[in-house]
């Protein structure tokens, strides 16, 4: 999308440069990926000038997985578009920025476009975030004020969807890698983990090393701590066969 930008609304470089870096400290510190997006919205909202509210919109294998907002109300107007198109869907769809500087002149997304005005949205940028083959969003910035937007929060917007793209990715791939590691074993667990690893042993008839990594496959696929998962699986077996 072409846009024109006023001398007045050009992106200065010590500007620029200061809010990328404060988008990636912020970032690639985030334990997870939801924490990561709650930063997201947290630069953005207090970064870019005429921003009242903002919230970031994701889709995981093309349906909702998560939405971070500032606000609750926003978290609100955000769900709304799963059923219902909206500058949030519309931009991740088309791959474009949506950009509205007044949603009182607007005909478009009429349910949603009532919604905003009802909680005090009257100006909307949304840019579409790529993060990998599975994860697509966007950004959402809103304003209570009516031309509070103008060329340089879409442009802004849009660097800030570039940027965190690429940031969100690594986050994703590290917490991926992460779960990828064996997990250590406390001393006072080492007993349970090896009951466990006995009933696997029993059930497939195979030696120790490949039951650890069945339990370890397990443990990364749920998500669940290894000792906890091993805890879980002999009292299973003790409920089911008592004494």
């Amino acid at each position: 999308m072409r846009t024109t930008t006023a001398p007045g609304d050009a992106l200065g470089v010590l500007e620029t440069a200061a809010l990328l870096r404060e988008l990636t400290a912020g970032l690639i510190s985030a334990a997870d990926f939801d924490e990561a997006l709650a930063q997201l919205v947290r630069t953005c909202r207090a970064a870019v000038p005429g921003v009242t509210w903002c919230s970031v919109t994701i889709l995981q294998a093309g349906e909702p997985a998560s939405v971070a907002a500032s606000d609750e109300p926003i978290r609100a107007l955000d769900d709304v578009q799963y059923g219902d198109d909206g500058p949030a869907i519309t931009a991740i769809r088309e791959r474009d920025p949506v950009f509205v500087p007044d949603l009182a002149g607007s005909g478009r997304w009429p349910r949603w476009t009532a919604r905003a005005l009802a909680l005090g949205v009257h100006g909307v940028v949304s840019a579409p975030v790529d993060i990998d083959d599975q994860v697509i969003g966007s950004i959402n910035l809103y304003a209570r004020r009516p031309g509070a937007f103008r060329d340089r929060q879409q442009l802004t917007a849009m660097l800030l969807a570039e940027h965190a793209g690429l940031l969100l990715a690594a986050v994703r791939g590290r917490v991926r890698a992460d779960r990828a590691q064996p997990q250590p074993v406390a001393p006072g667990d080492e007993e349970v983990v090896g009951h466990a690893l006995g009933v696997i042993m029993t059930q497939r008839g195979c030696p120790a090393p490949e039951a650890r990594e069945v339990l370890r496959g397990a443990s990364r696929a749920l998500s669940i701590p290894l000792a906890e998962l091993a805890r879980r699986l002999v009292d299973s077996v003790a409920r089911h066969h008592p004494g």
